[in-house]
């Protein structure tokens, strides 16, 4: 009774997990390889049409600011979406024709997905919204959403420490500067172990003479 305001053609009703998932899919994956399809199928997530429109936050390409807690109040109420498009094509994607008004980006991490494991920025839809929901404090919807992989358990663990900064954050700005001061020490660390490298084969190389 109380959720009434939910159930119209701008807010997809809720599923087993409490909370309005949905995406709009433009065909730019392996159907047989997408996570969000699979999400759809599962019964998860509702796959939205082209002019249809969604209450919460959007992850989308065109997102004007990061996800943050300063955005867990509005997931609660109205959930979260995901447009599911290929950066190369961006231009084939109809923006002007989602109507959304809550874009967001995500910050930094790394993916778990078997296509791109270990790769940044390089997140599938399952990994992004799950993401999402780590990151403005309700992880029970993340471990959720990602308990539908085999794989899915991979992804927090293998960002659990960067996930755990970005949920303690209370706003976007600081999200952002929590990320660019993760990439700035990964830098640090990339240097420092090439400047290892390269002294061990000084090393080597003065020995051999």
């Amino acid at each position: 009774m109380g959720r009434k305001h939910r159930d119209n053609a701008d807010s997809p009703g809720e599923n087993a997990l409490g909370v309005p998932l949905a995406m709009w899919d433009f065909d730019h994956c392996d159907p047989k390889r997408c996570s969000g399809r699979r999400l759809v199928r599962l019964g998860v997530v509702r796959q939205l049409r082209l002019n249809q429109g969604f209450r919460g936050i959007v992850l989308s390409p065109v997102g004007t600011g990061v996800v943050s807690r300063a955005d867990a109040a509005l997931v609660r109420q109205h959930g979260a979406a995901m447009i599911d498009c290929s950066w190369a094509r961006l231009d084939d994607v109809p923006f002007a024709r989602i109507r959304t008004t809550h874009n967001r980006l995500l910050p930094y991490l790394v993916a778990a997905n078997p296509v791109n494991y270990g790769r940044p920025w390089r997140l599938n839809c399952a990994e992004a919204l799950a993401a999402a929901f780590f990151i403005v404090g309700w992880p029970e919807i993340g471990d959720a959403i990602m308990a539908n992989f085999k794989w899915g358990h991979a992804f927090r663990e293998l960002n659990a420490a960067l996930l755990d900064k970005y949920a303690r954050c209370e706003s976007a700005d600081g999200v952002l500067q929590a990320q660019n001061d993760w990439i700035a020490m990964a830098d640090r660390e990339a240097m420092a172990r090439e400047q290892q490298l390269a002294d061990y084969a000084q090393i080597n190389a003065g020995s051999d003479s």
